[in-house]
């Protein structure tokens, strides 16, 4: 079963208090992709510039992630550079260059409108719903997005919510989009406008999870060692989407273990710069951390 996702492939400079990159893979659609590509097949819908190094093409497709869909144009490839400082859930943007990324408009290539599954990374929203156009009959859209579109086109992205699932998002966009302080509030808010299930990222102190009848929360690992946290959301959500993909499975139960293994995914990235841990990850690391985080919660009953 493959997942398609649409976002981006970009090049990171990032700097943190424990070192600094220049010039690394990232982008939404790489950390997404890398992710699920542990439990799922993928096909990822991007664009990079001439300018795009071979070897990270090469990474990619080791992946067995079908790049059909990864357009080159001509120009450079979308930049980004941030700064963390020992508060490790804020990044600092120095420097953002669209570059080709500015005119990037999703076109999916043939087969990839029947995808089952379907993932729409942070990106416009109005190209977000363009993709949920030019595919068929999905069992499962789920979304990301954030405080750039939810300022500049709130209208949009609250039509395109009303043709998703699943809207994964951190807690200060969920008070942001919603336009309330209270995180349940909120969470009740933005389920009434098409989602059946919120997922609140809030970095180290876990997830939230929200639905017309419950609330579910899951920790997240608590690391000895954190290098970088550039894109620990998107790894969040591969990992997500991956696992719901692999077992097709989406009752409640199913979908409160994906958010553990989004948790053991996001853990591991940032255990390094850029995609490094993900080179070296193994699939027995991901299951023997998802029982380490079961143990972390796991207690008695009153007698």
């Amino acid at each position: 079963m493959s997942i398609l996702v649409v976002g981006s492939v970009a090049l990171d400079s990032v700097e943190t208090p424990f070192g600094e990159v220049e010039e690394v893979l990232g982008g939404s659609g790489t950390y997404f992709s890398t992710a699920a590509s542990f439990f799922s097949g993928v096909k990822l819908v991007a664009v990079v510039g001439e300018d795009f190094p071979g070897e990270h093409t090469e990474f990619l497709a080791s992946r067995d992630i079908d790049l059909t869909g990864l357009q080159s144009a001509p120009g450079e490839t979308f930049r980004w550079s941030g700064r963390y400082g020992y508060d490790l859930n804020e990044a600092h943007t120095l420097e953002t260059r669209l570059n080709v990324f500015e005119s990037f408009r999703p076109e999916l290539p043939s087969g990839y409108e029947d995808a089952d599954f379907v993932f729409l990374a942070n990106i416009d929203p109005e190209l977000q719903l363009d993709v949920l156009r030019q595919v068929k009959n999905p069992q499962l859209v789920a979304c990301d997005t954030m405080n750039f579109w939810i300022e500049g086109k709130r209208d949009a992205l609250v039509k395109t919510l009303g043709h998703v699932d699943i809207l994964i998002i951190n807690e200060g966009e969920t008070r942001q989009l919603a336009e309330d302080a209270n995180l349940v509030r909120a969470a009740r808010k933005i389920l009434s406008w098409g989602p059946k299930t919120l997922v609140v990222k809030r970095g180290e102190y876990g997830v939230l999870m929200f639905t017309e009848h419950s609330i579910f929360s899951a920790p997240a690992y608590p690391l000895e060692s954190v290098f970088d946290p550039t894109g620990a959301g998107d790894t969040f959500a591969g990992g997500f989407m991956g696992f719901l993909a692999s077992t097709r499975n989406l009752s409640e139960k199913s979908i409160r273990q994906a958010i553990v293994f989004g948790s053991v995914m996001a853990s591991f990235t940032v255990e390094d710069f850029s995609l490094n841990r993900m080179k070296t990850l193994e699939y027995a690391e991901i299951e023997e951390r998802f029982r380490k985080i079961k143990l972390l919660t796991e207690f008695e009953g009153l007698g």
